[in-house]
C-alpha cells in the first residue's frame, strides 16, 4: 500500500441538540474538537415522524385545471 494515503482518523466530541455528548473517531476537525450538531435524529422531524409542512401551494391544483379538458384518445 501507498504511505499516507489514508485520511487522519481522531477523537472528537459530538453534542447533540438535547446537550448529550458522545465521542467517536472521525476526520472532521481536529483532535478533541467539538462537533456541536444543529440537527440530529432526536429532533428532527424526518428521523421522529413528526408532522411536516406541505409545501405545494396549489401546484398540483394548478395543474390539474390547466389540462382538465386533456384527454388521451388511446385508453390502455
Amino acid at each position: 500500500m501507498k504511505k499516507n494515503k489514508h485520511p487522519d482518523y481522531h477523537t472528537i466530541t459530538v453534542e447533540m441538540t438535547d446537550g448529550s455528548k458522545f465521542q467517536t473517531r472521525s476526520t472532521w476537525g481536529n483532535e478533541n474538537d467539538n462537533l456541536k450538531l444543529e440537527i440530529d435524529p432526536k429532533s428532527h422531524a424526518a428521523w421522529t415522524g413528526g408532522k411536516q409542512k406541505i409545501l405545494d401551494k396549489g401546484r398540483i391544483s394548478k395543474f390539474n385545471k390547466k389540462f382538465q379538458n386533456f384527454r388521451s384518445e388511446n385508453k390502455n
